[in-house]
């Protein structure tokens, strides 16, 4: 008789457990909203500040890009990135996330040869290049041109060229895209 209750509770227990479902959701890392980006340029006592702002995210208003001067030609600028979420108060600093992320981002600087070349000043705990911290030394000669800075999720950082700076094998995905109009003087 004992047998039979035992097996009646055990029967009754697995009915009911396996009748549940789970409705619980599955908590997903979801993509942070950066509606401004600054990339600050110093050398000796010049800050370069360059800042695209688009406080409408994809809406129909197209980002607000400002450089505050213009670079000297041959010199070795010490730089850095800042994301930011300005739509939520208080604001929001993605940049904290991205180096605490720093094996899943990379940042790829390109501009033509005449600005300049961009060196990684920090790296990820694999050792890989984030971007958040670099250098760029100018060109020797005046120009005319454009610097952009790319925000990839999750890029293939071993494969060939991406610790260098190339982001045609990088692969991942694009969380942000930025162009500065700026002048080599």
């Amino acid at each position: 008789m004992k047998n039979s209750k035992i097996l009646a509770v055990t029967l009754i227990a697995l009915v009911t457990f396996s009748s549940c479902n789970n409705d619980d959701p599955i908590a997903v890392n979801e993509e942070e909203v950066i509606t401004t980006v600054t990339t600050t340029l110093t050398a000796g006592n010049q800050i370069i500040t360059l800042t695209s702002r688009d406080l409408d995210g994809d809406g129909p208003n197209t980002p607000v890009v400002t450089v505050s001067g213009d670079l000297i030609v041959n010199t070795t600028y010490t730089g850095t990135v800042r994301f930011l979420n300005e739509a939520v108060t208080p604001v929001d600093n993605i940049t904290d996330e991205i180096k605490a992320e720093g094996v899943e981002h990379q940042l790829f600087f390109q501009a033509p040869a005449a600005i300049g070349t961009f060196t990684y000043a920090d790296a990820d705990s694999n050792n890989k290049p984030i971007g958040l911290a670099f250098t760029l030394k100018t060109g020797t000669a005046a120009a005319t041109g454009n610097i952009v800075v790319i925000l990839r999720h999750e890029p293939l950082k071993s494969a060939d060229g991406v610790s260098s700076g190339s982001i045609t094998n990088a692969g991942g995905a694009t969380d942000a895209q930025i162009t500065y109009p700026v002048q080599v003087k």
